[in-house]
């Protein structure tokens, strides 16, 4: 199994100071020999990570429409930033656009004919409210930088607002199926009608009790007044759609290790996007640094951050904080030490600040020095490969297997094979699932058990492609094709589509 592990440390040196980092690189005790390697990168631009892993910062499998779209949204984040600094070279357009218009015609294909939108398109019963508003918003953005068709903008803003509640909340429709993707605040212009949309809207989420939510959703909120505020000032308008919170939400200390990680990497992205959308730009710059320095510091080896939700706003943030506050580059010398190894020096400058400077530097070395000398802001980074043996999944779905006939006479030409599972994480539902059952060798499925286990799912299981804390149980009918002498087992595993970690799997 390969791991990462990485140290970042976005340096602002000034009038010829010296500044100095001090870090060390720990490796697990059970790595893998000869696997470690470390690499150092430095590059001129707050942004450069995500630049140069446009196709790599979110490495989800595609395949539903809300993959689809959370692939789709830093690529427009980048190119309004590197459009207001100036930035914008030919080939990260190219690279960005192409993303862009593959993403849309992408999505398209999860459209309904009420112009909303689903995981899967016409293969659910209907649309999702969070997707509709998170594509409407995305789209309305995109259409500066590639043709969007504007009925689809149009028509996802209808389906919106035919289910918008007198309180001015929003009906919650259809599934969604990442838990962790509860949360999204679209902003975008809007034609007539629209007015009164969004005063209905701030009306529901004004009647929030504050006192009784997390941090998460004070910042949250934050940011939805802010926003409001500051383009109204602008003559603009704001549509602020629904906001969804599940109940573990609520409480951060009810979540994982890697929840509580990622939710706070969110809880600091919005408070930045407060501050820096303020009409007035009247905040604590300083203060705000630090926010972004810390924010900075949870970046992955791809420039992204620890889940889909939390890459798509934190990028979003610093796009923004970055574009306020340019930070001018004339000439900064980074040098990096190690023990027992030579120093690497680094030079970035005005002219090649959009440039990944990296180099390797022993794995063995353990404690590394960072000097930042000139005038300038730098951006570090420093990223500790191996290999470890694949720990032992935590036990998040129970699976039983069985096969009838239990016993196999090495003659038999047909069987049928029994699924149980059931989800026992701290969710109370999974996401959405997978169920893989592996062929014995010259074995294939009958036709007619496949539609009857389709037809189960579409018909008898409201919760369609998650699992629920109870036993789901499936019945698949298998014969003989061609004939294979020494036969080997076959496995079954059934594993979280979006957290592909938690697994379980049995062999038979």
């Amino acid at each position: 199994m390969n791991f990462f592990h990485g140290i970042n440390v976005w340096v602002l040196p000034s009038s010829d100071n010296t500044i100095s980092e001090e870090f060390s690189l720990t490796l697990p005790a059970e790595v893998l020999e000869g696997s470690a390697r470390v690499t150092f990168s430095v590059i001129g631009d707050i942004m450069g990570p995500a630049l140069q892993n446009l196709d790599q910062l979110l490495s989800m499998p595609f395949g539903c429409g809300e993959q689809n779209m959370v692939q789709f949204a830093p690529n427009i984040f980048i190119l309004q930033y590197l459009n207001k600094t100036k930035q914008l070279n030919q080939e990260i357009r190219d690279k960005a656009l192409k993303f862009l218009t593959t993403g849309y015609q992408r999505q398209l294909l999860y459209k309904h004919d009420d112009g909303s939108y689903s995981a899967f398109g016409r293969g659910d019963e209907q649309g999702n409210t969070w997707l509709t508003a998170f594509v409407a918003r995305s789209f309305g953005q995109a259409s500066s930088h590639i043709y969007i068709d504007k009925d689809h903008v149009h028509s996802a803003l209808h389906w919106l607002q035919e289910h918008q509640l007198p309180s001015g909340c929003f009906q919650s429709v259809g599934k969604l199926f990442n838990n962790d993707l509860k949360v999204w605040l679209p902003d975008m212009g809007v034609g007539a009608g629209g007015d009164t949309m969004l005063e209905n809207a701030l009306h529901c989420l004004k009647n929030v009790t504050l006192d009784e939510t997390s941090l998460y959703v004070k910042a949250l909120m934050a940011y939805v007044f802010t926003l409001n505020i500051t383009l109204n000032i602008q003559g603009s308008t704001v549509l602020l759609f629904h906001i969804f919170l599940p109940p573990s939400a609520q409480r951060l200390t009810s979540q994982s290790a890697d929840e509580k990680s990622s939710s706070m990497i969110e809880t600091v992205a919005y408070v930045v996007l407060a501050h820096v959308s303020q009409p007035d730009l009247s905040f604590n710059e300083a203060s705000v640094s630090k926010l972004v320095r810390w924010l900075s510091a949870q970046r992955n080896a791809f420039g992204g951050f620890a889940s889909t939700q939390d890459t798509v706003v934190s990028l979003q943030a610093l796009a923004q904080y970055a574009a306020l506050i340019p930070q001018e580059i004339r000439d900064v010398k980074v040098v990096v030490k190690g023990k027992g190894a030579s120093p690497l020096e680094f030079h970035v400058h005005r002219n090649n600040k959009l440039v990944l400077h990296q180099a390797s530097l022993p794995a063995d070395t353990g404690s590394y020095t960072v000097q930042a000398t000139g005038s300038g802001c730098v951006y570090v980074q420093t990223t500790l490969y191996y290999n470890i043996p694949p720990p032992k999944p935590e036990e998040v779905f129970l699976l039983d297997v069985e096969t009838v006939p239990r016993e196999c006479d090495g003659v038999r030409k047909e069987f049928d094979i029994h699924v149980s599972v059931r989800y026992v994480g701290d969710r109370g539902t999974s996401n959405m699932a997978l169920v893989e059952v592996e062929m014995l060798s010259g074995f294939i499925p009958v036709q007619s058990s496949v539609k009857e286990v389709r037809l189960f799912l579409q018909l008898s299981l409201r919760i369609s492609k998650s699992i629920f804390q109870i036993s789901l149980k499936l019945n698949i009918s298998v014969e003989q094709d061609v004939e294979v002498q020494n036969l080997k087992a076959a496995t079954v595993h059934v594993y979280d589509y979006y957290k592909p970690g938690e697994i379980s799997l049995t062999s038979g």
